[in-house]
Order: C-alpha cells, then sequence, then structure tokens
C-alpha cells in the first residue's frame, strides 16, 4: 500500500431486483486492493433510497431524506475517486444513478470517475458515453480507458470471478492506473483552490 492511497468509491449504480451489479462491483474491488494504491469504499445505491423529487433550492429535504441524502454525500465527499458499475437501461443509464449523481455537485468536482459497465450485447457501452457528458456538467474528469462486460452473465463464474480473468484484469489494471494518476494530480490541484466550480 503506498503511503497516502487513493480513496476509491466504487458504487453499484442498479438498484434493480436480481441485479448482476454486485458481482461485477465485488470483482472490481478486488482488482482495486491488488493494485496496491487506493483504499476502498463500496456504495451500494440500494442502501441510499433518495427520491426522485428533489427539494426546491435553497430549501431542505424532509428529515428523513436528509438523513439519507447526509450519509451519501459524506461518502462522496470522502472520495478522492470513484468507479462507478453501470448496466444500461433503454440505451442510457439507469434513473437510480443518474438521480444520485443529480442529488450533488461538489462531492462529484474536481475528481476522476472510471467507468465499469455491463449488460448484454451492448455491454452497457451506451450507458458509460452518456455518463462521460453528465458527469463533465458536475466538473467530473472520466478517465479514457473504461471496462466492459459484454453478455455479462455470461462472463463469470458462479464465484464470482471472470470466465476469461487475464483479459479483465489487464483492463481493470489499465483504467485503475488512470484514475490513480487523475487522481493523485487532481487531490494535489483541490489542495491550491483556484478552480472555479460556478
Amino acid at each position: 500500500m503506498q503511503e497516502n492511497p487513493i480513496k476509491l468509491a466504487v458504487i453499484i449504480g442498479s438498484v434493480r431486483g436480481g441485479r448482476f451489479g454486485p458481482t461485477v462491483a465485488n470483482w472490481f474491488v478486488e482488482q482495486a486492493k491488488k493494485s496496491g494504491e487506493f483504499t476502498v469504499d463500496l456504495i451500494d445505491l440500494v442502501d441510499f433510497p433518495l427520491p426522485m423529487e428533489m427539494p426546491a433550492f435553497g430549501e431542505e429535504p424532509d428529515a428523513a431524506t436528509k438523513a439519507v441524502s447526509d450519509r451519501l454525500s459524506a461518502r462522496l465527499h470522502d472520495a478522492d475517486a470513484f468507479a462507478v458499475v453501470t448496466p444500461e437501461y433503454n440505451h442510457t443509464v439507469g434513473p437510480s444513478l443518474k438521480n444520485a449523481i443529480d442529488w450533488y455537485f461538489e462531492e462529484w468536482s474536481l475528481k476522476p470517475v472510471g467507468l465499469v459497465s455491463y449488460g448484454g450485447m451492448g455491454g452497457g457501452l451506451r450507458a458509460a458515453e452518456h455518463l462521460r457528458q453528465i458527469f463533465a456538467e458536475v466538473h467530473a474528469t472520466t478517465v479514457r480507458d473504461m471496462l466492459s462486460f459484454h453478455n455479462a452473465w455470461g462472463d463469470f463464474q458462479k464465484d464470482g470471478q471472470p470466465v476469461s480473468p487475464a483479459g479483465s484484469e489487464e483492463a481493470a489494471a489499465n483504467l485503475l492506473k488512470q484514475v490513480a494518476w487523475w487522481a493523485d494530480a487532481l487531490r494535489e490541484a483541490r489542495s491550491k483552490g483556484t478552480y472555479k466550480l460556478r
């Protein structure tokens, strides 16, 4: 483990019953820990049921919603970088993930985001490409490389490990190297406080 490890939040972006996201996310967490550059916080959005209806600007949500929002805010704020594990719903991002992004701003800003997608023939690629546009709007930087599992249900064995680990592990390692580089650079840049967010 490096002296000042990067705090990586791995986010499970699907909350649908029977979802496959935890299988992919748990494997990716193993890869991040194995790299020696990260401490990892696995965030499952099913544990943070934010409503689709947001409070008006300048207003506080009700107490129950605020408790959920504050818990997730603290976890996101603490992270130096993110890895988002997402399926594709109707050629785009699932509503739970988009909603979680929309609830926050500064928590995401000036931090790198690695994209890990999964799905059928498309492998979740359209959702990943849409996330690049969404994260840019909250001043987060998606790294160039990504990881995609096509026909993902056949890509993993019952023990949660990929059928073809060599290629998957190499792709994960490349993604994590880019996330680590950007996380170090942006952590230093954030400390200078010279970037105007709004």
